[in-house]
């Protein structure tokens, strides 16, 4: 048997007499050999779907049950409001029928109504017309009758009445002539109350002006109402700013006592909230929106100033130069707290009148034209799909747009910020490239850099709280360009001042140490000696100075991309400064550009990338530039040594170097051959080298920069560093990186500083002897060939004894020691492009 729906379950109960009989019936097997468990299962099966349909048959009767529950007490009223409905349609019907005559139809009745409808429709406009033309033809008598009544109320309320009318005259002949009497008799009852209202607005009687508003409201001027209020008001404020003169902005007017913008301008602004503070007592009490009206009022005041906000400004760069930075900043300061201080009263004020919800939806009064920026960053105008576009809000602060008009005179000086601060450190930074050791010869030129550093990084430090203070970390990548190059500048022209001026003698010459008298060195070579180590230990203090500013700097900017992603995840935009319309400003403004989100990005990167690259490129050169000096002075002896080393005479000798022939012609074996004077003078100078580090070992100037020394072989350099690294103790201690400096270098120790200078001196050495001396000497005869490979097997191994492989000396060497018969065969396989076998085979005639 197969098991039935739910539904076919309930029918066959519903079917059987009682449960009994239904539970035989469904159990009967088909046959009599149906196992037990078989019945099992199948009562097993018929008991869930019991189970199951009594579920749903419960669950569908408790839905049946709470729709009664609900609708059974509204059915009452629902049957009593229909029986009142069908009623009032049987009375009305009724009625109707009654009045209709016998034999008319239904809807002969109803085209009735709809033409009474019609008809009654146009009558009544046409006695709307005619009472507007009638009051129209009466309109400019009444209005002259109640102007010369001083009934200025009533007047204008009959001048709004008929304005209101206006729109019924469009578009026909009429309206010109209406609206051309409309404006006439607008004028003469604005020109009689304008004495009163004048004198009303001088005397304070904001009772009597909040009357003469109404009568300007009605004639719908009240613009010309706050032009006569705010010109009242304004006016000590205009008298004031164009009749001061100005010492850093008016140089052509004659003598007279003058003060700085910048004082007068804090003067300005105190003046200017004196006003704001009377006002807002004032305003209140005549206008319904005060905020708005003030606001006004600020935006109006600063518009109509000649000259302007701006022009003034940009004629300090005019008088006082670069400098004038800033005298803008301070003035931006000073403009700051004055606005902090306005919005204040603007908060005031707006708990003077109760909030209504017409103050957005009303008009908003006519505002002044003003000059905005129409520069915008492609990052913000591209900027509609990021989280850095703020949503908008139709709010009174959106309207109020005071701020904005205030600061907009610093805006183009904003964005130009970088431009300027460059001009500006260049002008504080030239005192401090300037090098006189030839005018005072006992200067100290290292103490000097020294002090010259510290001046010119306060001066950067400045110029990094002038950025923060004027433009909010916006011109962030602006300040770090003028800062590089400035930085650079300075570096510069210190290398090429010490590059002139090296050979002057910086002080009393330096006497050598005991043990290091017979060496070949000058007191003026001592004297440089000394002057180079103390340039160097200089030189490194201004790395280490320039480290701790990049991380000042870093720190900076660290914070300003942290404010950056606050406002970004609370989904606007970063907008700093004392009011939120300045900072929208900069916001908006092309500051806000990918260059300066790619700065945050990097200020924030682990680890930490340098942020002065120019000026540490220009440091190097400073190093790599004195270290040249003190490498030239070691080893001048040395050159002085080879500069007769290519025009010896044995160089041409003839004879064979491997027998010599006696007085009674006897031939003498000759096993090997002595290395010449001057190449011996120049192995005992290279091996004096070692006894010099060792005096200077405990002078850190030494290890100062070991990158940039000449010919230094990089490879063993990368092995001493890795050496070192290895053991220093120091390496796992963990420091926070976000505000660090890069990882310093590793430290070396003296031994390993000593060997790095040998190397790149017996480089420098090698490189001399193989570029500027073997390539002098013209003929080589098969003896000169033999003393020449002796000298350099000779100076190979002094120089290995310095830790020294140079690959060109050992192939001057290989190609010396060649027989004619081997220099013929090697020319054919190496000589294209072997400049050093190019130059051996001419010197033994192997070419032509």
């Amino acid at each position: 048997m197969t098991s039935t729906s739910a539904s076919a379950l309930v029918q066959e109960l519903d079917n059987a007499p009682d449960v009994l009989t239904w539970l035989n019936d469904t159990l009967t097997p088909q046959d009599n050999h149906v196992p037990l468990a078989a019945l099992e299962s199948l009562l097993a099966d018929l008991l869930t779907a019991t189970d199951l349909s009594a579920v749903t048959t419960s669950t569908a009767l408790e839905h049946t049950i709470d729709e009664v529950s609900r609708s059974a007490p509204r059915l009452t009223y629902d049957l009593h409001f229909m029986r009142d409905g069908a009623i009032s349609l049987h009375t009305a019907l009724s009625t109707v029928t009654a009045r209709i005559p016998a034999g008319s139809g239904t809807s002969t009745a109803l085209d009735k109504l709809q033409t009474l409808d019609t008809a009654k429709r146009r009558m009544e406009a046409v006695r709307d017309v005619l009472r507007e033309a009638e009051s129209w033809s009466s309109l400019e008598a009444e209005v002259t009758a109640l102007l010369a009544e001083r009934a200025y109320d009533k007047a204008a309320e009959r001048l709004s009445e008929a304005s209101r009318s206006m729109p019924v005259f469009a578009g026909t002949p009429e309206y010109e002539p209406r609206r051309a009497l409309m404006v006439s008799l607008q004028n003469q009852l604005e020109a009689a109350l304008s004495s009163a209202l004048v004198g009303a607005i001088n005397s304070g009687d904001t009772a009597l002006c909040r009357t003469f508003y109404g009568i300007f409201s009605n004639i719908q001027r009240e613009s010309e109402f706050r032009n006569y209020y705010f010109g009242s008001r304004r006016a000590g404020l205009v008298a004031s700013w164009q009749n001061e003169i100005l010492e850093d902005t008016e140089l052509s007017v004659p003598a007279a006592p003058r003060q700085s913008f910048s004082a007068f301008w804090a003067t300005f602004c105190a003046s200017f909230l004196a006003v704001l503070n009377a006002e807002r007592t004032s305003i209140p009490a005549i206008f319904p929106d005060p905020q708005i009206t003030l606001s006004t009022f600020i935006t109006s005041t600063l518009s109509i100033l000649q000259p302007s906000c701006p022009q003034r400004l940009a004629t300090l760069f005019n008088t006082t130069g670069s400098s004038a930075l800033k005298d803008i900043i301070a003035i931006y300061k000073t403009t700051e707290e004055f606005a902090a201080s306005a919005d204040k009263i603007m908060e005031k004020i707006q708990f003077s009148v109760a909030p209504t919800d017409s103050t957005l939806d009303g008009p908003l009064p006519p505002k002044h034209t003003r000059r905005r920026s129409m520069r915008m960053s492609m990052s913000w105008r591209s900027n509609s799909a990021t989280n850095f576009s703020r949503p908008q809000q139709s709010t009174i602060h959106d309207v109020l747009d005071w701020d904005q008009t205030l600061f907009q005179a610093f805006l183009d000086f904003q964005v130009e910020y970088g431009t300027l601060e460059r001009r500006l450190l260049s002008d504080e930074l030239s005192f401090a490239s300037t090098l006189t050791p030839n005018k005072n010869s006992s200067t100290d030129r290292a103490r000097l850099l020294r002090e010259r550093a510290v001046d010119v990084f306060s001066a950067a430090e400045e110029s990094l709280v002038r950025c923060i203070s004027f433009t909010y970390g916006y011109a962030a990548p602006g300040l770090i360009s003028a800062l590089d190059s400035s930085l650079a500048s300075f570096v510069d022209s210190w290398t090429q001042s010490l590059t002139i001026n090296f050979s002057a003698p910086s002080g009393a010459p330096a006497e050598s140490e005991d043990d290091l008298a017979d060496l070949d060195y000058s007191p003026q070579d001592w004297s440089n000696i000394q002057l180079v180590l103390h340039l160097l230990a200089s030189t490194r203090a201004v790395l280490e100075r320039l480290g701790t500013f990049e991380g000042k700097l870093r720190a900076v900017l660290v914070q300003i991309a942290t404010a950056f992603r606050l406002a970004q995840h609370e989904g606007g935009l970063y907008t700093p400064g004392a009011t939120k319309g300045a900072g929208s400003l900069l916001a908006q403004s092309p500051l806000n550009s990918a260059a300066l989100h790619t700065l945050l990005s990097s200020a924030e990167s682990h680890p930490p990338v340098p942020l002065l690259t120019t000026t540490r490129a220009s440091i190097a050169s400073l190093a790599r530039a004195l270290q040249s000096s003190l490498q030239h002075t070691l080893l001048a002896p040395l050159y002085a040594h080879l500069s007769s080393y290519a025009s010896l005479a044995l160089w041409a000798a003839p004879g064979d170097p491997k027998s010599m022939r006696t007085a009674s012609d006897l031939h003498v074996p000759v096993f090997s051959l002595s290395p010449s004077d001057i190449v011996q003078r120049v192995a005992e100078g290279l091996l004096n080298l070692p006894r010099l580090f060792e005096v200077y070992a405990d002078d850190d100037a030494l290890g100062f920069s070991l990158n940039t020394l000449p010919n230094v072989d990089e490879a063993y350099l990368s092995g001493l560093s890795e050496y070192m690294h290895a053991q220093s103790p120091e390496l796992g201690h963990n420091r926070r990186t976000s505000l660090v400096l890069p990882p310093k270098p590793v430290v070396l120790s003296p031994e390993a500083v000593a060997a790095a200078w040998l190397s790149s001196l017996g480089h420098s050495i090698l490189s001399h002897l193989t570029s500027s001396v073997l390539p002098k000497i013209r003929t080589l005869s098969v003896a000169g060939a033999a003393q020449l490979s002796s000298d350099l097997g000779y100076l190979s191994n002094i120089v290995r004894a310095l830790n020294v492989e140079y690959e060109e000396l050992d192939r001057w060497k290989e190609y010396v020691g060649m027989n004619d018969e081997e220099g013929g065969r090697v020319i054919g396989e190496k000589l294209p492009g072997d400049q050093v076998l190019l130059l051996i085979a001419k010197m033994r005639g192997w070419t032509s």
